[in-house]
Protein backbone atom coordinates (compact mmCIF):
# COMPACT_ATOMS: atom_id res chain seq x y z
CA UNK A 1 0.00 0.00 0.00
CA UNK A 2 3.09 2.61 1.15
CA UNK A 3 4.62 1.86 -2.90
CA UNK A 4 1.55 2.27 -4.36
CA UNK A 5 0.59 5.60 -2.69
CA UNK A 6 4.52 6.79 -3.73
CA UNK A 7 3.81 5.73 -7.13
CA UNK A 8 0.97 7.64 -7.10
CA UNK A 9 2.72 10.83 -5.22
CA UNK A 10 5.28 10.29 -8.18
CA UNK A 11 3.23 10.06 -10.63
CA UNK A 12 1.37 13.27 -9.82
CA UNK A 13 4.23 15.51 -9.39
CA UNK A 14 6.12 13.88 -12.46
CA UNK A 15 2.60 14.59 -14.77
CA UNK A 16 2.23 17.80 -13.34
CA UNK A 17 6.00 19.01 -13.97
CA UNK A 18 6.28 17.23 -17.91
CA UNK A 19 2.88 18.99 -18.09
CA UNK A 20 5.52 22.18 -18.67
CA UNK A 21 6.91 20.09 -21.86
CA UNK A 22 3.73 20.94 -23.67
CA UNK A 23 5.19 24.73 -24.16
CA UNK A 24 7.97 22.47 -26.10
CA UNK A 25 5.54 22.40 -28.77
CA UNK A 26 5.56 26.25 -29.13
CA UNK A 27 9.25 25.15 -29.63
CA UNK A 28 8.74 23.25 -32.57
CA UNK A 29 5.96 25.22 -33.75
CA UNK A 30 8.43 27.82 -34.06
CA UNK A 31 10.94 25.47 -35.76
CA UNK A 32 8.05 24.22 -38.15
CA UNK A 33 6.81 27.90 -39.54
CA UNK A 34 10.92 29.01 -39.90
CA UNK A 35 11.67 25.39 -41.56
CA UNK A 36 12.67 27.17 -44.79
CA UNK A 37 15.63 28.98 -42.54
CA UNK A 38 16.35 25.48 -40.67
CA UNK A 39 16.60 23.68 -43.95
CA UNK A 40 18.82 26.24 -46.62
CA UNK A 41 21.34 24.22 -48.94
CA UNK A 42 23.58 26.29 -48.59
CA UNK A 43 24.01 26.68 -44.82
CA UNK A 44 23.44 22.50 -43.58
CA UNK A 45 24.92 23.24 -40.14
CA UNK A 46 22.21 25.52 -39.21
CA UNK A 47 19.65 21.99 -38.46
CA UNK A 48 22.59 20.42 -37.52
CA UNK A 49 23.55 22.50 -34.21
CA UNK A 50 19.81 23.37 -33.59
CA UNK A 51 19.62 19.81 -31.27
CA UNK A 52 23.27 20.32 -30.28
CA UNK A 53 22.47 23.41 -28.60
CA UNK A 54 18.99 22.39 -27.71
CA UNK A 55 20.81 19.19 -25.89
CA UNK A 56 24.19 21.64 -24.27
CA UNK A 57 22.23 23.72 -22.78
CA UNK A 58 20.07 20.77 -21.18
CA UNK A 59 23.42 19.70 -19.86
CA UNK A 60 24.09 22.76 -18.24
CA UNK A 61 20.98 23.17 -17.02
CA UNK A 62 21.00 19.56 -15.58
CA UNK A 63 23.97 20.08 -13.79
CA UNK A 64 22.42 23.27 -12.25
CA UNK A 65 19.25 21.65 -11.35
CA UNK A 66 21.37 18.28 -9.90
CA UNK A 67 23.21 20.69 -7.80
CA UNK A 68 20.17 23.06 -6.80
CA UNK A 69 18.29 19.84 -5.76
CA UNK A 70 20.48 17.92 -3.65
CA UNK A 71 21.51 21.45 -2.51
CA UNK A 72 18.07 22.21 -1.00
CA UNK A 73 17.43 18.61 0.29
CA UNK A 74 21.21 18.88 2.35
CA UNK A 75 20.65 22.25 3.60
CA UNK A 76 24.09 23.85 2.01
CA UNK A 77 21.40 26.23 -0.71
CA UNK A 78 18.74 28.15 0.77
CA UNK A 79 15.46 28.23 -0.84
CA UNK A 80 15.46 31.67 -2.06
CA UNK A 81 17.32 33.94 -4.70
CA UNK A 82 19.40 36.84 -2.19
CA UNK A 83 21.19 36.53 1.05
CA UNK A 84 21.96 32.93 -0.22
CA UNK A 85 25.27 30.53 0.68
CA UNK A 86 28.66 31.08 -1.07
CA UNK A 87 28.05 27.73 -2.43
CA UNK A 88 25.11 28.97 -4.02
CA UNK A 89 26.44 31.82 -6.09
CA UNK A 90 29.93 29.49 -6.65
CA UNK A 91 27.56 28.03 -8.44
CA UNK A 92 25.94 29.90 -10.91
CA UNK A 93 29.90 31.42 -11.28
CA UNK A 94 31.07 28.22 -12.50
CA UNK A 95 27.89 27.38 -14.58
CA UNK A 96 28.84 30.88 -17.00
CA UNK A 97 32.67 29.35 -17.20
CA UNK A 98 30.83 26.29 -18.14
CA UNK A 99 28.53 28.08 -21.01
CA UNK A 100 31.47 29.37 -22.70
CA UNK A 101 33.74 25.77 -22.45
CA UNK A 102 30.26 24.09 -23.55
CA UNK A 103 30.34 26.86 -26.80
CA UNK A 104 33.61 26.43 -27.81
CA UNK A 105 33.73 22.73 -27.22
CA UNK A 106 30.69 22.44 -29.55
CA UNK A 107 31.79 24.58 -32.07
CA UNK A 108 35.31 23.28 -32.61
CA UNK A 109 33.14 19.90 -32.98
CA UNK A 110 30.37 20.99 -35.06
CA UNK A 111 32.95 22.34 -37.44
CA UNK A 112 35.06 19.32 -37.72
CA UNK A 113 32.50 17.15 -38.09
CA UNK A 114 30.81 19.54 -41.22
CA UNK A 115 34.66 19.26 -43.18
CA UNK A 116 34.56 15.74 -43.03
CA UNK A 117 30.56 15.11 -43.63
CA UNK A 118 29.11 18.46 -44.97
CA UNK A 119 32.04 19.55 -47.17
CA UNK A 120 31.66 22.86 -45.74
CA UNK A 121 34.81 25.51 -45.49
CA UNK A 122 37.14 26.41 -42.89
CA UNK A 123 35.71 30.18 -42.87
CA UNK A 124 32.16 27.93 -41.23
CA UNK A 125 34.36 27.83 -38.38
CA UNK A 126 33.80 31.65 -37.83
CA UNK A 127 30.33 31.58 -38.35
CA UNK A 128 29.57 28.59 -36.11
CA UNK A 129 31.49 29.47 -33.55
CA UNK A 130 29.78 32.97 -33.36
CA UNK A 131 25.85 31.83 -33.78
CA UNK A 132 26.82 29.19 -31.07
CA UNK A 133 28.16 31.42 -28.40
CA UNK A 134 25.51 34.28 -29.41
CA UNK A 135 22.94 31.71 -28.70
CA UNK A 136 23.97 30.28 -25.40
CA UNK A 137 24.96 33.50 -24.21
CA UNK A 138 21.43 34.61 -24.32
CA UNK A 139 19.45 31.31 -23.59
CA UNK A 140 22.05 31.43 -20.46
CA UNK A 141 21.03 35.53 -19.22
CA UNK A 142 17.12 33.90 -19.83
CA UNK A 143 17.19 30.48 -18.30
CA UNK A 144 19.46 30.94 -15.22
CA UNK A 145 16.97 33.26 -13.11
CA UNK A 146 14.10 30.66 -14.15
CA UNK A 147 15.95 27.79 -12.86
CA UNK A 148 16.39 29.66 -9.11
CA UNK A 149 13.20 31.16 -8.86
CA UNK A 150 11.41 27.35 -10.08
CA UNK A 151 13.66 25.39 -7.30
CA UNK A 152 13.25 28.22 -4.45
CA UNK A 153 9.66 28.06 -5.02
CA UNK A 154 9.28 24.39 -5.60
CA UNK A 155 11.30 23.87 -2.39
CA UNK A 156 8.89 26.12 -0.03
CA UNK A 157 5.24 24.53 -1.11
CA UNK A 158 6.72 20.86 -0.39
CA UNK A 159 7.45 20.11 -3.66
CA UNK A 160 10.50 17.55 -4.70
CA UNK A 161 12.67 19.72 -6.49
CA UNK A 162 14.43 16.21 -7.90
CA UNK A 163 11.06 15.83 -9.74
CA UNK A 164 9.36 19.20 -10.42
CA UNK A 165 12.74 21.21 -11.29
CA UNK A 166 14.90 19.76 -14.24
CA UNK A 167 11.57 19.32 -16.13
CA UNK A 168 10.74 22.46 -16.19
CA UNK A 169 13.73 24.04 -16.88
CA UNK A 170 14.23 21.98 -19.86
CA UNK A 171 11.31 22.96 -21.04
CA UNK A 172 11.93 26.59 -20.68
CA UNK A 173 15.03 26.06 -21.72
CA UNK A 174 14.24 24.35 -25.24
CA UNK A 175 11.38 27.53 -25.74
CA UNK A 176 13.76 30.46 -25.20
CA UNK A 177 17.04 28.81 -26.89
CA UNK A 178 14.82 28.05 -30.08
CA UNK A 179 13.51 31.99 -29.67
CA UNK A 180 17.53 32.66 -29.39
CA UNK A 181 18.35 31.02 -32.05
CA UNK A 182 15.78 32.10 -34.40
CA UNK A 183 16.86 35.67 -33.37
CA UNK A 184 20.40 35.47 -33.84
CA UNK A 185 19.80 33.48 -37.12
CA UNK A 186 18.00 36.40 -38.15
CA UNK A 187 20.57 38.60 -37.13
CA UNK A 188 23.22 36.67 -38.94
CA UNK A 189 21.29 36.68 -41.78
CA UNK A 190 20.46 40.34 -41.92
CA UNK A 191 21.92 42.04 -45.07
CA UNK A 192 23.52 44.84 -43.04
CA UNK A 193 26.33 44.13 -40.96
CA UNK A 194 24.33 45.82 -37.90
CA UNK A 195 23.63 41.44 -36.87
CA UNK A 196 27.10 40.78 -37.07
CA UNK A 197 28.32 43.14 -34.91
CA UNK A 198 25.19 42.65 -32.24
CA UNK A 199 26.30 38.71 -32.20
CA UNK A 200 30.12 39.67 -32.54
CA UNK A 201 29.38 41.87 -29.00
CA UNK A 202 27.84 38.69 -27.06
CA UNK A 203 30.61 36.39 -28.05
CA UNK A 204 32.87 39.45 -26.44
CA UNK A 205 30.54 39.39 -23.33
CA UNK A 206 30.46 35.96 -22.29
CA UNK A 207 34.13 35.33 -23.28
CA UNK A 208 35.25 38.40 -21.24
CA UNK A 209 32.47 37.88 -18.08
CA UNK A 210 33.59 33.90 -17.93
CA UNK A 211 37.64 34.70 -18.18
CA UNK A 212 37.18 37.37 -14.96
CA UNK A 213 35.21 34.92 -13.11
CA UNK A 214 37.39 32.19 -13.61
CA UNK A 215 40.54 34.10 -12.60
CA UNK A 216 38.94 35.59 -9.54
CA UNK A 217 37.59 32.38 -8.42
CA UNK A 218 40.35 30.05 -9.78
CA UNK A 219 41.94 29.45 -6.09
CA UNK A 220 38.51 28.25 -4.57
CA UNK A 221 38.24 24.35 -4.43
CA UNK A 222 34.13 24.05 -4.46
CA UNK A 223 34.77 26.21 -8.20
CA UNK A 224 37.52 24.74 -9.55
CA UNK A 225 35.80 20.78 -8.67
CA UNK A 226 32.89 21.60 -10.56
CA UNK A 227 34.55 23.38 -13.62
CA UNK A 228 37.08 19.82 -13.83
CA UNK A 229 34.56 17.11 -13.30
CA UNK A 230 31.80 19.53 -15.71
CA UNK A 231 34.47 19.72 -18.39
CA UNK A 232 35.35 16.07 -18.57
CA UNK A 233 31.64 15.69 -19.26
CA UNK A 234 31.20 18.47 -21.43
CA UNK A 235 33.76 16.99 -23.56
CA UNK A 236 31.97 13.69 -24.07
CA UNK A 237 28.83 15.36 -24.93
CA UNK A 238 30.26 17.84 -27.56
CA UNK A 239 30.15 14.69 -29.47
CA UNK A 240 27.44 13.37 -28.41
CA UNK A 241 25.47 16.24 -29.42
CA UNK A 242 26.90 16.34 -32.65
CA UNK A 243 25.88 12.89 -33.31
CA UNK A 244 22.27 13.86 -32.31
CA UNK A 245 22.21 16.82 -35.37
CA UNK A 246 23.52 14.78 -37.76
CA UNK A 247 20.67 12.12 -37.17
CA UNK A 248 18.39 14.67 -37.16
CA UNK A 249 20.12 15.62 -40.65
CA UNK A 250 18.78 12.84 -41.87
CA UNK A 251 15.62 12.65 -40.51
CA UNK A 252 15.15 16.04 -42.34
CA UNK A 253 16.22 14.51 -45.44
CA UNK A 254 13.75 11.91 -45.12
CA UNK A 255 10.44 13.11 -43.88
CA UNK A 256 10.94 16.67 -46.08
CA UNK A 257 8.52 19.13 -44.33
CA UNK A 258 6.39 16.84 -42.52
CA UNK A 259 5.81 19.85 -39.97
CA UNK A 260 4.13 17.65 -37.54
CA UNK A 261 7.53 15.52 -36.71
CA UNK A 262 9.06 18.81 -35.95
CA UNK A 263 6.48 20.40 -34.30
CA UNK A 264 6.53 17.87 -31.62
CA UNK A 265 10.28 16.88 -31.59
CA UNK A 266 11.94 19.35 -29.03
CA UNK A 267 8.72 18.07 -26.52
CA UNK A 268 9.72 14.69 -27.02
CA UNK A 269 13.31 15.18 -26.48
CA UNK A 270 12.48 17.05 -23.50
CA UNK A 271 10.48 14.66 -21.74
CA UNK A 272 12.79 11.43 -22.74
CA UNK A 273 15.15 13.65 -20.45
CA UNK A 274 13.10 14.38 -17.94
CA UNK A 275 12.57 10.69 -17.39
CA UNK A 276 16.34 9.57 -17.17
CA UNK A 277 16.62 13.51 -14.85
CA UNK A 278 13.77 12.35 -12.24
CA UNK A 279 15.26 8.68 -11.88
CA UNK A 280 18.84 10.11 -11.69
CA UNK A 281 17.77 12.99 -9.52
CA UNK A 282 15.95 10.84 -6.77
CA UNK A 283 19.15 8.60 -6.79
CA UNK A 284 21.80 10.75 -6.42
CA UNK A 285 19.92 12.46 -3.51
CA UNK A 286 19.39 9.07 -2.14
CA UNK A 287 22.70 8.05 -2.42
CA UNK A 288 23.87 11.26 -0.81
CA UNK A 289 21.70 10.67 2.44
CA UNK A 290 22.21 6.90 2.43
CA UNK A 291 18.75 5.57 2.23
CA UNK A 292 20.15 4.15 -1.04
CA UNK A 293 22.83 1.34 -1.56
CA UNK A 294 25.15 2.44 -4.51
CA UNK A 295 24.78 -0.89 -6.30
CA UNK A 296 23.14 -1.93 -9.44
CA UNK A 297 21.53 -4.43 -8.25
CA UNK A 298 19.56 -2.23 -6.10
CA UNK A 299 17.26 -0.93 -8.79
CA UNK A 300 14.02 -3.03 -7.15
CA UNK A 301 13.98 -0.19 -4.46
CA UNK A 302 13.73 2.55 -7.26
CA UNK A 303 11.05 0.98 -9.02
CA UNK A 304 8.55 3.61 -7.68
CA UNK A 305 10.31 6.18 -9.39
CA UNK A 306 11.23 4.87 -12.70
CA UNK A 307 7.34 3.61 -13.17
CA UNK A 308 5.40 6.80 -12.58
CA UNK A 309 8.23 8.48 -14.53
CA UNK A 310 7.79 6.62 -17.44
CA UNK A 311 4.12 6.11 -17.04
CA UNK A 312 3.69 9.89 -17.00
CA UNK A 313 6.42 9.89 -20.56
CA UNK A 314 3.77 7.60 -22.25
CA UNK A 315 0.83 10.01 -21.33
CA UNK A 316 2.44 13.08 -22.79
CA UNK A 317 3.58 11.51 -26.07
CA UNK A 318 -0.26 10.97 -26.46
CA UNK A 319 -1.24 14.37 -25.90
CA UNK A 320 1.89 15.60 -28.25
CA UNK A 321 0.34 13.50 -31.07
CA UNK A 322 -2.87 15.35 -30.74
CA UNK A 323 -1.49 19.04 -29.98
CA UNK A 324 1.40 18.95 -33.13
CA UNK A 325 -2.09 17.54 -35.32
CA UNK A 326 -4.06 20.17 -34.05
CA UNK A 327 -1.57 22.68 -34.91
CA UNK A 328 -0.23 22.00 -38.34
CA UNK A 329 -4.41 21.42 -39.03
CA UNK A 330 -4.60 17.91 -39.71
CA UNK A 331 -5.85 16.84 -36.68
CA UNK A 332 -8.09 13.21 -37.94
CA UNK A 333 -8.74 10.09 -36.75
CA UNK A 334 -6.77 8.22 -39.11
CA UNK A 335 -4.02 10.90 -38.67
CA UNK A 336 -4.15 10.14 -34.89
CA UNK A 337 -4.10 6.99 -35.46
CA UNK A 338 -1.34 6.60 -37.91
CA UNK A 339 1.07 9.00 -36.03
CA UNK A 340 0.38 8.41 -32.62
CA UNK A 341 2.11 4.71 -32.72
CA UNK A 342 4.93 6.27 -34.10
CA UNK A 343 5.47 8.64 -31.11
CA UNK A 344 5.01 5.42 -28.51
CA UNK A 345 6.87 3.34 -30.53
CA UNK A 346 9.85 6.17 -29.87
CA UNK A 347 8.95 6.51 -26.31
CA UNK A 348 9.26 2.43 -25.73
CA UNK A 349 12.76 2.35 -27.14
CA UNK A 350 13.99 5.82 -25.74
CA UNK A 351 12.94 5.53 -22.34
CA UNK A 352 14.02 1.99 -21.66
CA UNK A 353 17.99 3.31 -22.94
CA UNK A 354 17.45 6.23 -20.65
CA UNK A 355 16.48 4.63 -17.57
CA UNK A 356 19.59 2.30 -17.90
CA UNK A 357 21.78 4.92 -18.68
CA UNK A 358 20.66 7.15 -16.15
CA UNK A 359 20.89 4.21 -13.53
CA UNK A 360 24.21 3.25 -14.46
CA UNK A 361 25.87 6.52 -14.66
CA UNK A 362 24.50 7.02 -10.83
CA UNK A 363 25.65 4.30 -9.37
CA UNK A 364 28.88 4.29 -11.58
CA UNK A 365 29.29 7.90 -10.56
CA UNK A 366 28.78 7.83 -6.78
CA UNK A 367 31.12 4.91 -6.82
CA UNK A 368 34.10 6.32 -8.47
CA UNK A 369 34.16 9.46 -6.40
CA UNK A 370 32.53 12.02 -8.35
CA UNK A 371 29.80 14.32 -7.27
CA UNK A 372 26.89 13.06 -9.40
CA UNK A 373 25.22 15.79 -9.45
CA UNK A 374 28.21 16.97 -11.66
CA UNK A 375 28.04 14.24 -14.03
CA UNK A 376 24.62 12.42 -14.21
CA UNK A 377 22.02 14.49 -15.09
CA UNK A 378 24.76 15.93 -18.11
CA UNK A 379 25.19 12.99 -19.13
CA UNK A 380 21.97 11.54 -19.16
CA UNK A 381 20.59 14.28 -20.75
CA UNK A 382 22.53 14.59 -24.14
CA UNK A 383 22.52 10.61 -24.07
CA UNK A 384 18.26 11.00 -24.03
CA UNK A 385 18.22 13.51 -26.84
CA UNK A 386 20.39 11.71 -29.09
CA UNK A 387 18.51 8.36 -28.18
CA UNK A 388 15.18 9.98 -28.98
CA UNK A 389 16.20 11.20 -31.90
CA UNK A 390 17.72 7.95 -33.44
CA UNK A 391 13.96 6.41 -32.06
CA UNK A 392 12.00 8.37 -33.37
CA UNK A 393 14.26 7.91 -36.75
CA UNK A 394 13.52 4.36 -36.14
CA UNK A 395 10.10 4.63 -35.50
CA UNK A 396 9.75 6.59 -38.19
CA UNK A 397 11.24 4.13 -41.06
CA UNK A 398 9.44 1.34 -39.42
CA UNK A 399 5.84 2.89 -39.39
CA UNK A 400 6.36 6.35 -41.20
Amino acid sequence: MVGRHKFYVSLKQSLAAYAFNICGVFAGTLVAFHLGLFLRADYPWIVAIYPAMVSARGVIGGLLSGRLSTGLHLGTYRPQIFNNTSSFYLLFKSVLVLTLETSVAMSLVASAFGALLWGTKSVDLFAVSGVIMATMTLALVAVSPITMIVASTAYRHGLDPDIVLYPVESTASDVLITVCYVAVLSLFFSPNTFGRIVISLLCLILVVSALYVLLRNRRKSEFTRTIKEAFLTLIFVAFIVNVTGLILGKISENIGSRREVYTVYPSLIDTIGDVGAVIGSTATTKLAIGTLKPHLSAIGSHLDEIASAWTASIVMFVIYSVLSLAIQGILTLDAFIKFTPILLTANVLAASSVVAISWVISIAAFRGGLDPDNVVIPIESSCADSVTTTSLFIALALLG
